[in-house]
């Protein structure tokens, strides 16, 4: 098909006006936005989040596929490298005619900052969790797994896998600092020992921001130090993926040393069934993207939220099930 000049020009013009109003909503650069096919009286929301990696990739995905189910227009945001970033990009959704923020905090601490920004917007917060004190029940709610249950199942995983030992020397890899899942999923592992009556060392813990790279270089500085250790708890699924490189690189035995990790991603659990990764916990990105976008429905048209599953009876959570992973029943979650 052949177009003239003066039409080409007429196309690029128009281009750049869509690329830079992309750019002003989405306050942190440009945006990719993903619009349904229903319109649920014209509900309109805008995700906010922190860079991607697997999960949040997941949760975005379902986000998208859970908007269109239940009639919404979704548009995901940039990524927001810093809590500045996230706070500009909703204040222009404020000045954007959006009807509600879908957000993963930046920086959980910072709810109160976004909540003054956003005004009379309802804020569903999901898989980040703020302080209790910031949530309010039908405004601003959070949709996540109970991630005290995660670090839970790890510990009951490991010690059973060790033969009840009366003592562990554990590493213990965090994610992102300010991410409750980073602080709740780390301490509950340590309750769970404790109150089974175990003495726990923690002979390493640090941080590697969810990574699978990080996560291998961090672990290889700890294996210069020549600690024993007999089990390495991660936060997330690609942390544990990078321990596993580290360890086979080293010449340990996997099926000896336990490396647990949360999510069940599709290569945690390609991990665990080739006898690596020896336990994962599923969180349901795409449950809690659900979840996220039933909660917007409801408080945008009703004012309030009722009748879903996992809502808290102080109406500020919904829950949504972790469910543990091992080799017999990982092909469930493949």
């Amino acid at each position: 098909m052949r177009i003239n000049i003066r039409l080409k020009k007429l196309v690029g013009f128009m281009l750049v006006v869509v690329m830079t109003s992309a750019m002003m909503l989405a306050g942190c650069g440009s945006s990719n936005s993903g619009a349904s096919t229903g319109n649920a009286g014209g509900i309109k929301i805008l995700y906010s989040g922190p860079p991607s990696d697997t999960f949040k990739q997941l949760l975005m995905d379902g986000l998208q596929e859970a908007a269109a189910e239940e009639g919404l227009t979704l548009d995901i945001g940039a990524p927001c490298e810093s809590v500045n970033d996230q706070v500009e990009q909703i204040r222009d959704a404020v000045s954007s005619g959006y009807n509600a923020i879908v957000c993963l905090p930046v920086d959980r601490a910072t709810a109160l900052q976004l909540e003054v920004v956003a005004g009379d917007l309802p804020i569903i917060y999901v898989n980040g969790v703020p302080d209790e004190q910031f949530l309010k029940a039908n405004k601003y709610m959070a949709v996540s797994s109970y991630e005290y249950t995660a670090g839970e199942y790890q510990a009951e995983y490991v010690w059973n896998k060790l033969g009840k030992p009366s003592s562990i020397n554990a590493v213990i890899l965090r994610g992102e600092l300010t991410h409750n899942a980073a602080i709740q999923r780390s301490l509950s592992v340590k309750n769970w020992l404790r109150e089974n009556g175990v003495d726990v060392n923690i002979v390493f813990d640090d941080t590697a921001n969810w990574s699978v790279e990080e996560a291998e270089y961090v672990f290889n500085v700890f294996l210069q130090t020549g600690q024993s250790f007999d089990a390495v708890f991660c936060n997330n699924d690609d942390m544990a993926l990078g321990v596993v490189e580290a360890m086979k690189a080293a010449g340990y035995d996997l099926n000896k040393i336990p490396v647990v990790g949360v999510d069940a991603t599709t290569a945690g659990c390609e991990s665990i069934a080739k006898g690596e990764m020896q336990f994962t916990v599923y969180q349901s990105a795409v449950g809690q993207a659900q979840m996220a976008a039933q909660v917007v429905k409801q408080v945008v048209k009703n004012g309030k939220v009722e009748g879903l599953d996992g809502l808290s009876e102080d109406g500020l959570y919904v829950w949504v099930p972790f469910e543990p992973v091992d080799a017999s029943n990982v092909k469930d979650y493949m």
